[in-house]
């Protein structure tokens, strides 16, 4: 069977992040979306996405398919319940379509959802795990570290951890091939602590679980990390994090606090930047939604910052509780910049000019570069339509 994750109602609900990305390729926990559901199926899901992303990000159609959305995290019951799912069936939760049978070619999305009303449903009973808001990112993360740690270390044994270490409590820590740790202290009490291959802790960190630093990752010297927090790969993290998501290729290099909080690829904390993620009053965050074009209320206390990919802020900025920052934007100045900072935009708490879109794309291709990573036409394309 060929099965092909599709974005679904909740993408416009998962910007800025998904303005560059399917919602399948969302971290949360150590793995994407995309990845936790290629391992539970053994297979190599493919992306339906909007027509401008789909260039990137490629779509396999078979004769026989499956069609899961991809804000929905996988199970062993889901699992068992979309394996016994016909051709002619689509799975439902609360009217919300979780997977569906797909027989012929798939084209795009539109074409997709249509084919879906006409197909017969069944109620799936159990509960269901769904990323169908930003703030749902750190908020889930806690267990999804827990089930991908299972997933990805089960039946594997761990590299060993130096003697220069002192770990707390009788939970596990795993360190993949190639990872360094050193002189550092890590607590395990509440979750597990993953370590992934060529990521290095430095010396002094102090870590409490569960905690994923994912491959090629660095946390730098002192750094205090408290769980339920993800450093994605190639990332460079110091200060103090908690219950935080960093997608990868992002950096909080130095000093500053970033918490409750999801931060996309290619993006820049300055030195000393901080966020608020408790409000003055202890009164429920509300954050922009792209979805409703006006600011909802998340339900929680605490909520930070959400920062889109290739946005960059500068020394010493500090970014109020709920702050949703788009794509490309580059923040500096005193005081607190908006809540609410639109995509390619140049500036701060005195106002936005546009950033220049040649002048976008040259920083983004300066910045992959440097790790070697090409900012080719597809890439060019995305940010183009974004722009306008």
């Amino acid at each position: 069977m060929n099965f092909i994750l599709f974005d679904g109602e909740f993408r416009n609900q998962l910007l800025p992040f998904t303005y560059t990305r399917p919602v399948a390729d969302i971290r949360i926990g150590i793995l994407t979306i995309r990845e936790k559901w290629n391992k539970h199926l053994n297979s190599n899901c493919s992306i339906i996405t909007e027509s401008y992303l789909q260039n990137k990000f490629s779509m396999q159609s078979a004769g026989e398919n499956i069609l899961i959305n991809a804000a929905v995290l996988p199970d062993e019951n889901l699992l068992s319940a979309i394996k016994n799912l016909s051709l002619k069936e689509k799975l439902l939760k609360d009217n919300i379509v979780i997977a569906a049978g797909y027989d012929g070619s798939v084209s795009d999305a539109e074409s997709v959802l249509e084919n879906i009303k006409l197909l017969s449903p069944v109620e799936y009973k159990q509960e269901l795990n769904l990323v169908d808001h930003i703030w749902k990112i750190f908020q889930n993360n806690h267990s999804e570290i827990e089930n991908d740690f299972n997933l990805l270390t089960a039946n594997k044994k761990s590299a060993s951890i130096s003697d220069s270490n002192k770990v707390i409590g009788s939970g596990k820590v795993f360190l993949e091939e190639g990872a360094k740790v050193e002189c550092s202290i890590i607590n395990v009490e509440n979750g597990p602590v993953y370590i992934g291959k060529d990521a290095e802790v430095m010396e002094g960190c102090l870590i409490r679980g569960p905690f994923a630093l994912c491959n090629n990752a660095t946390l730098k010297m002192g750094a205090k990390i408290y769980g339920a927090t993800t450093i994605g790969p190639h990332c460079k993290v110091g200060g103090e994090v908690n219950n935080s998501v960093m997608f990868g290729y992002s950096n909080k290099a130095h000093d500053g606090f970033l918490g409750n909080s999801v931060i996309g690829e290619w993006c820049n904390l300055g030195a000393d930047s901080n966020n608020s993620n408790l409000k003055n009053n202890y009164s429920n965050v509300k954050v922009w939604s792209f979805q409703n074009n006006e600011y909802v209320n998340t339900g929680l206390q605490f909520c930070g910052l959400f920062m889109g990919d290739h946005s960059k802020a500068s020394i010493n900025t500090m970014f109020n509780t709920g702050t949703v920052v788009g794509v490309c934007c580059n923040i500096f100045g005193d005081s607190f910049p908006p809540k609410y900072v639109p995509s390619f935009s140049w500036g701060g708490a005195h106002g936005f000019d546009t950033f220049d879109l040649t002048k976008a794309k040259e920083m983004a291709e300066r910045v992959m570069s440097r790790r070697k990573i090409a900012f080719n036409k597809e890439d060019d394309a995305i940010f183009s339509h974004l722009f306008k």
